[in-house]
């Protein structure tokens, strides 16, 4: 970075702390106040969670979800389909849930257990109800900068944080380490996006690449998107980066995310294990929520 940013001026030791309630907080204050103008004319708006099998980190995450709807008004939906059931049943859930009218968005809680294809299930989804947003259409959509289309939860909310924060992005020099297609992949379509908070030059690296750190040491920012527990440490990133812990990994009841807490005595900007990048996440999975009740209006 050109300017100078957090431990790299004089006295700066630590990073400036990146937690996610502030952005999640005015998202849903706002998301609050659309659910309640929609009720107000008549307009119930409905979110539907998919959950196959009973993986503990999944079910958790939904709760949550659910717990997120109760807070703003939106009516929540828990459909569960188990572990020992077959693709066509998935399929047929989904059918259901683009027939019925008082579901205005849905998701499928990825992961999905082994037999299952969550690729097909989502190409199945209305895309008009892709709470997610990752139907084929929407990521086309997403690719060709379409404001209005619904956008992938976590790569938007880690774009808010980058925001709130006051993180330089535009023509800055960004790697993601992971390609996967609900974060690694979206979030370089969306930070190279010639948009406000966006337009930077973006790498994306993956744990197949032998010498990824050669790319992190020289990025201005440093997002961990692969899943892979504490992968990025102080001695992978350049002093004054701003870095994102975007995967999260689960071992018994603790998370540990892509980034090593270490690198607070390195970088500038870092969020926390946790409560950062998964609060936002959920905040954008109930604006578009609100979005496709409107749209659908």
């Amino acid at each position: 970075m050109s300017e100078a940013t957090p431990n790299e001026t004089a006295g700066q030791t630590d990073a400036i702390l990146m937690p996610g309630a502030p952005v999640a907080d005015a998202v849903m204050e706002d998301v609050t106040e659309r659910v309640a103008k929609l009720a107000g004319g008549g307009k119930a708006v409905g979110l539907a969670t998919v959950l196959v099998g009973d993986d503990p980190a999944s079910v958790g995450y939904v709760r949550k979800k659910h717990e997120a709807c109760e807070r703003v008004g939106i009516t929540s939906i828990d459909i569960r389909i188990s572990a020992d059931s077959k693709q066509s049943d998935l399929l047929a859930a989904v059918a259901q849930l683009n027939a019925d009218s008082a579901v205005d968005a849905y998701l499928i809680q990825h992961p999905v257990p082994p037999g299952f294809d969550f690729n097909e299930a989502v190409g199945a989804v209305d895309p008009a109800k892709d709470a997610d947003g990752l139907h084929p259409t929407n990521l086309g959509l997403l690719a060709l900068g379409d404001p209005n289309a619904p956008r992938p939860c976590t790569p938007v909310g880690i774009k808010a944080m980058l925001t709130h924060y006051g993180v330089p992005v535009a023509g800055r020099n960004v790697v993601i380490v992971g390609r996967g297609p609900t974060l690694g992949r979206p979030l370089s379509m969306l930070l190279s996006l010639k948009e406000p908070g966006a337009n930077a030059a973006v790498t994306s690296v993956h744990t197949g690449v032998s010498n990824w750190a050669d790319y992190t040491r020289t990025a201005d920012i440093v997002v961990g998107a692969a899943g892979s527990p504490n992968m990025i440490t102080p001695g992978v990133i350049r002093p004054g980066a701003c870095v994102i812990g975007g995967g999260l990994t689960w071992e018994g009841r603790k998370a540990f995310s892509d980034v090593d807490e270490s690198c607070a005595e390195v970088a500038g900007w870092i969020t926390p294990r946790l409560g950062g990048v998964g609060v936002t996440t959920i905040a954008m999975l109930l604006r578009n929520t609100v979005a496709a009740a409107e749209r659908r209006l």
